[in-house]
């Protein structure tokens, strides 16, 4: 308090009452005054130094400086208006997703898009009908640099990258061919509509053919925003929504080749060849670029991320700086961003689950998740607000040609990739599935934000540029968008099974790649399994050892994802109210117990006769094991029962001689036409039929009786035989058997040698087989 000192002027000797109450109750706000003010201008940053100021001259004027009142309430809308307007759109957008979710009916009709859409052109029109300026939201600074990059890192971070990699050629395809298909089919016919009656002049007239390419190529780039909130709803199969999503995502590079080649030409005025070859170079300088520079922050990332085990509260951090990093460097020279955020967070992801801990993963999925939502959400509701604020130049031939050439470009160009596609594809892409990829090519706002960033001097005809692309984005949400539900389930079209992954699947996928990679080698064809496998190896041999910490960087694959759905299933038993039991090691082991023997004390002599017997039981079931085949088979000296072995084994060399022996009277040739066994069926089958002519009574025959023993009916297998020596019989001579006459004269060795076949043949004649009694205990093989 300020010390006040009171003189008092010398008063006739009778002052009133009411007067020196008055003079009283002046004194006190004085005094309070004094008190009251240094407070105020203290607890004030804006006139603090002005109040300063003021306080030395009042010293200086002998305190004769009247202060103004404290201020209790005021109001400074412009120092918090920034982020205070940030905050309400998040709001909104956060209210108007919770609230459509709440309205299962409405959002099983109308996809989420439009719905936004809707809102913000209702949001619009309020501010427009209270007279207030509708403020820009949707620029393009905050479009690319703000709301576009964390909806790519959450697609990029989250990308299947094996079914991508498969269908690698084929989005490619898409992404490439088909986007300058359309912005060349659009952009040309565009130019012809426009010249259509020149005597008739009109704005159309004044278009010339480089912006109508330039128009072309804004237009023809499928959106990946406006895929990803469309596709993920009607829960379409995998194949199907990583073809037009990895469209949507590498058409990128393209649109801004051509957006920067078209610009520059059109203020240039002319186009040469090696202006065409130089873009050419732009467009893989700006892709692959835009990748190399995703790649090396992913690096960088996973790099990073291996010592932060004492420091996990900034493990998330590392994730989204370095990814916005490469996105802003991509950015700098003009290659895409969009590429180099995707491959930032497909080469970093690996690595990087593998050092931080599961508290970090989760708290980068759901950051991502709510970031990307929200970003995706004011995209759809600046959209429209953006249609209610800005100007519009309506050009009826303009904008109804220009959907019309954005349908028919798009089919023509899926059913003609398609056709070449197919012819390397395995699994054909279907005429379903090439609907389903035609009518999905949704544009977006990216679309709008290119055309915003067109210069009006070098392109008069922006605003009706901007009119054509609001119209072809609201006509694919909203007409596209809105039907293509209804048409899978109408086509029959598979959807996504929303499987979890097995440890089964896992090793069965492993297997086939393994299979499949080994028969590449053996043709000498190498595929994307030999390549693929290639860079698995060097991935575990080098990378791995770098970028991944401890023990983890040794661990197989197979072991890493069994450890992830342990910690997956234990989290899930956790949240449903079970208890978890995990596999997991600690990081410090308690302190070891003395140990406790299972076995008694064994002496000395008697390990050692334990460790003989192990031995030598060791050795010889190496080399019983050593060789697979019969005739390599070393028989072990010190088996026991090598001498059966050994009798066994000579048992069967005697058979085997005794066999070829034989094999004359046991080999039975195949019947000719006329042989005894064809005669006796013939014979059984007609008796009458056949007539025996007589021989000449020096020659004995050998009359069989058809109800003898020996008749077709009871054929002895040894009464088949037939010499192959003997001259062959008439057939009429039917059931006759000749014995063998004696030559008169001396005697042969050929003579001998048949003298002992004829004795063969007529004791195999008589022999009636082998007894049943002979050689019974001898079995035929041992």
């Amino acid at each position: 308090p300020i010390d006040v000192t009171i003189v008092r002027p010398p008063s006739p000797p009778s002052i009133p009452l009411l007067l020196r109450r008055a003079l009283l109750l002046v004194l006190v706000l004085v005094f309070l005054q004094g008190s009251v003010l240094p407070l105020g201008a203290a607890s004030s940053p804006d006139v603090s130094h002005q109040d300063k100021t003021d306080n030395h001259k009042v010293e200086a004027q002998g305190h004769n400086y009247t202060k103004k009142a404290f201020p209790v309430l005021s109001i400074d809308y412009h120092y918090i208006q920034t982020p205070f307007e940030i905050s309400l759109w998040v709001l909104l957008a956060s209210l108007m997703k919770l609230g459509f979710h709440l309205i299962p009916r409405l959002s099983s009709i109308v996809p989420e898009s439009c719905l936004l859409i809707v809102v913000g052109l209702l949001v619009g029109g309020l501010i427009k009908l209270a007279g207030e300026q509708v403020p820009p939201v949707m620029n393009t600074r905050l479009f690319f640099l703000c709301l576009l990059p964390p909806i790519i890192l959450d697609a990029g971070y989250f990308l299947p990258i094996r079914p991508f990699m498969e269908n690698l050629g084929t989005i490619l395809m898409f992404a490439v061919v088909g986007t300058l298909w359309n912005a060349f089919f659009i952009g040309g016919l565009l130019y012809a509509v426009c010249q259509i009656q020149p005597d008739n002049p009109s704005s159309l007239h004044q278009i010339e053919l480089l912006p109508c390419l330039l128009f072309g190529s804004i237009i023809s780039a499928v959106d990946p925003v406006a895929v990803l909130a469309v596709f993920e709803e009607i829960h379409i199969n995998e194949l199907l929504h990583i073809l037009v999503f990895g469209e949507s995502l590498l058409n990128d590079a393209v649109t801004v080749v051509l957006y920067h080649l078209f610009e520059e030409y059109s203020g240039i005025g002319t186009v040469s060849v090696l202006d065409g070859f130089l873009g050419v170079i732009s467009f893989l300088v700006v892709a692959l670029g835009g990748v190399l520079v995703g790649a090396i922050y992913g690096i960088l990332a996973a790099f990073t991320s291996r010592f932060t085990s004492h420091t996990r509260v900034i493990e998330p951090l590392f994730v989204f700086v370095y990814s916005y990093m490469a996105y802003l460097s991509a950015e700098m020279f003009h290659l895409s961003g969009i590429m180099a955020l995707i491959a930032c967070g497909a080469v970093m992801r690996p690595y990087v689950e593998a050092n931080i801990s599961h508290k970090s993963h989760t708290t980068i999925k759901y950051f991502l998740k709510m970031w990307s939502s929200v970003s995706e959400t004011l995209i759809f509701i600046f959209l429209g607000v953006a249609t209610v604020d800005g100007p519009h130049n309506w050009n009826w031939t303009f904008v109804t040609v220009t959907v019309i050439l954005c349908l028919v470009a798009r089919v023509i160009g899926v059913v003609g990739l398609t056709y070449v596609i197919n012819k390397f594809r395995i699994v054909k892409l279907t005429t379903k599935d090439q609907f389903i990829v035609a009518y999905g090519g949704l544009r977006g706002a990216i679309a709008f934000s290119l055309g915003f960033l067109l210069d009006p001097a070098h392109f008069a005809m922006r605003e009706m540029f901007l009119t054509a692309i609001i119209t072809v984005i609201f006509f694919t949400v909203f007409v596209q968008g809105m039907t293509i539900k209804p048409l899978v389930e109408l086509l029959a079209v598979k959807k996504k099974q929303e499987a979890k992954r097995s440890i089964n699947e896992e090793i069965h996928t492993q297997f086939l790649d393994h299979l499949l990679t080994g028969i590449e080698d053996i043709c000498g064809h190498y595929g994307h399994h030999h390549w693929k496998d290639k860079l698995n190896r060097f991935n575990k041999k080098y990378v791995k050892k770098c970028l991944i910490a401890g023990e983890r960087s040794k661990e197989p694959q197979l072991i890493a994802f069994y450890h992830k759905m342990e910690m997956k299933q234990a989290i899930e038993l956790v949240e449903s109210g079970g208890v978890a039991t995990l596999n997991i090691q600690p990081k410090k082991p308690p302190p070891a117990l003395p140990p406790e023997r299972a076995l008694p004390q064994l002496s000395k002599g008697r390990e050692e006769e334990i460790r003989k017997i192990l031995r030598s039981n060791l050795q010889r079931t190496r080399q019983r094991l050593r060789s697979y085949n019969r005739h390599t088979l070393v028989a072990d000296p010190y088996e026991d029962g090598l001498n059966d072995f050994l009798i066994k084994k000579q048992k069967i060399i005697e058979l085997e001689k005794k066999i070829t022996e034989m094999n004359n009277y046991l080999t039975v040739p195949s019947a000719p036409p006329d042989s005894p066994t064809i005669t006796r069926a013939r014979l059984a089958s007609d008796p009458q039929a056949y007539s025996v002519k007589p021989t000449s009574d020096s020659v004995p025959t050998i009359q069989v009786d058809l109800a003898s023993p020996q008749s077709p009916d009871s054929v002895n297998l040894m009464d088949e035989f037939r010499n192959a020596r003997q001259p062959e019989q008439d057939e009429d001579r039917g059931l006759m058997m000749k014995p063998p006459s004696e030559a008169k004269g001396p005697k042969r060795p050929e003579d001998a040698e048949g003298a002992k076949d004829q004795q063969r043949l007529m004791r195999c004649l008589s022999d009636p087989g082998p007894s049943a009694d002979e050689d019974e205990d001898e079995p035929f093989l041992p």
